[in-house]
């Protein structure tokens, strides 16, 4: 009777590795670098709007606002309206499409880009201990590799 059952539990610890075997972790590693990407600028743009604490008002924006001229030190204060509604609008867009996986080749340089841009504006401005510790360089190079396999993609599915 025990051997029954070591036999059952080794037949279905064979079946969970085949199981594992089968996944294509490449793919599911892709899945979870754009979901995790593009869930953080949405979570970003929410918290500037108050969605997260549920008082979706403006007040909240024009603390971003603060913290953007914070961030951008070295522009003209004229300037900051403008890059922080830029921020928003490509964080939201990179977001968005991040997680729907349009375009995925542009829109991870897009967001490697604009984090590159950001964690260098926070080690102008408050040094670099800054982005080192928000992960931001570590974020922009997980989108230079989803670009680089996007790419990677994109010429084989040219050849097949």
């Amino acid at each position: 009777m025990k051997q029954n059952t070591h036999v059952i539990s080794g037949n279905a610890a064979a079946g969970v590795r085949e199981r594992l075997r089968a996944i294509n972790w490449e793919r599911t590693g892709v899945l979870y670098a754009r979901a995790a990407l593009g869930s953080a600028f949405l979570s970003a743009v929410a918290s500037r709007f108050g969605l997260w604490d549920r008082t979706l008002d403006l007040k909240h924006f024009e603390n971003f606002l603060q913290y953007a001229a914070e961030v951008n030190s070295f522009l003209p204060k004229a300037a900051i309206p403008f890059v922080a509604w830029a921020a928003t609008v490509a964080e939201t867009s990179c977001g968005i499409l991040l997680i729907c996986g349009v375009w995925p080749r542009w829109v991870s340089f897009a967001t490697a880009v604009l984090l590159a841009m950001f964690g260098t504006a926070m080690a102008i401005s408050f040094g670099i201990k800054s982005p080192m510790d928000y992960s931001v360089f570590s974020a922009s190079a997980a989108a230079v590799l989803l670009m680089l396999q996007a790419s990677k993609h994109e010429v084989k599915k040219s050849f097949d």
